[in-house]
């Protein structure tokens, strides 16, 4: 990739962080294995959150808050996130209407499938992309004080004082809501934003090595300390999960080797259709030649459908159908502008025009130039 906002450490710290959620649902596909895994999904979450935070920040916050470009960005990322999001559902409600098949995360009845079309369910992987859309909808006021923050100081007031009492109350309220999840949103954005200050700083190796190091941390630390924060949703994890970001996406040596390289990259290309899909694309794995291998070789073989599964959903749904619905919109302001723009362009030149004709009548230059009337034109004599 060429544009000049495109940051490939963060494409791969999105890879692996997908890679950790895949790896923490084996256990429920397979649960007679005898492998004993350490589970990390909800710390690879947070991640996304803050990730999803910082890119948006980084990528509209310097851009002026305009109503064309607000629009703009809420169709581009409506387009990059709901169809293929439908897809996952409309698969996991169709398997989990199959009472034979018995699927392991399923959308039960008519209104639990509506929830979810509705981007309001719950079920499985789905209960992260609520937030994620909520926080669509919320960002163009975060927009307006990246841009303005004088202006909207004291929203930015506001928005401090609700993290720290979200934070220290422990009152986030229900998991599928923006409130549960905003101060990883915001910390993310907050890294976003002082990512243009820090242009001149460039990181050394020991800070490439210092951020694997950290992202290693912030994994494992409940697993290896569990008594020191068996919770993993909170203020420190989220102000953590948005520092592991910030370093990141500044491409430090070693841990811009390790994560801008071609494999990892690869899994952040297909990160949002592998976190989708690869509960029923391994179950379905399973559930077809659970009888032909043994358990281990199957997890393996699961595991390799899954990520081809992911790519091949990525390249037909997941680009095609985010490239047609902006093409859409695109066409569709085009026509809006082109209809505006006549009505425009003669009233511009009436003010124009109106503003040269002050400038020629009113003093001696008129006179000297020789104007007079003809009628309702102006002829030079």
């Amino acid at each position: 990739m060429s544009r000049p906002d495109y940051i490939p450490s963060l494409d791969g710290l999105r890879g692996v962080a997908a890679l950790l959620v895949v790896q923490a649902h084996i256990g429920l596909v397979f649960p007679n294995t005898a492998l004993q895994f350490i589970t990390m999904g909800s710390e690879a979450v947070g991640l996304f959150f803050a990730l999803s935070g910082f890119l948006m920040a980084h990528l509209y916050g310097s851009r002026p808050v305009t109503r064309e470009n607000v629009l703009d960005f809420l169709v581009s990322r409506f387009a990059r996130i709901y169809p293929v999001y439908l897809a996952a559902v409309l698969l996991v409600a169709m398997l989990s209407g199959m009472q034979s098949v018995n699927f392991v995360q399923p959308i039960i009845g008519g209104t639990e499938f509506l929830r979810h079309v509705f981007l309001l369910g719950s079920s499985g992987v789905f209960w992260s992309i609520p937030p994620e859309i909520q926080f669509y909808l919320f960002f163009p006021i975060l927009w307006l004080c990246l841009s303005r923050p004088q202006r909207y100081s004291g929203v930015i007031v506001g928005l401090a004082v609700l993290v720290v009492v979200d934070g220290l109350l422990e009152l986030p309220g229900p998991g599928i809501l923006l409130l549960s999840k905003l101060p990883y949103f915001l910390f993310g954005a907050l890294a976003g934003a002082m990512h243009s200050c820090w242009d001149k700083w460039r990181p050394s190796a020991s800070t490439g090595a210092f951020t694997l190091f950290l992202l290693a941390v912030f994994f494992v630390y409940r697993h290896v300390l569990p008594g020191f924060s068996p919770e993993f949703w909170s203020l420190q994890s989220a102000a953590a999960a948005a520092v592991i970001v910030a370093l990141v996406a500044r491409q430090p040596p070693i841990a811009a080797h390790v994560l801008a390289a071609a494999p990892v990259r690869f899994f952040g290309a297909i990160s949002f259709s592998l976190y989708l899909f690869h509960v029923p694309i391994m179950f379905l794995v399973r559930r077809a030649f659970e009888a032909l291998m043994p358990e281990p070789v199957l997890i393996l073989v699961a595991l390799g459908v899954a990520a081809a599964g992911a790519w091949f959903i990525h390249e037909t749904i997941e680009v095609p159908s985010r490239r047609l619905l902006v093409g859409l919109w695109r066409h569709h302001r085009w026509r809006a502008d082109s209809r505006e723009t006549p009505a425009e362009t003669i009233e511009q030149a009436i003010l124009d025009l109106q503003e040269t004709e002050k400038r020629l009548l009113g003093g001696e230059g008129a006179a000297r130039t020789g104007i007079r009337e003809n009628g309702d034109e102006k002829l030079r004599a």
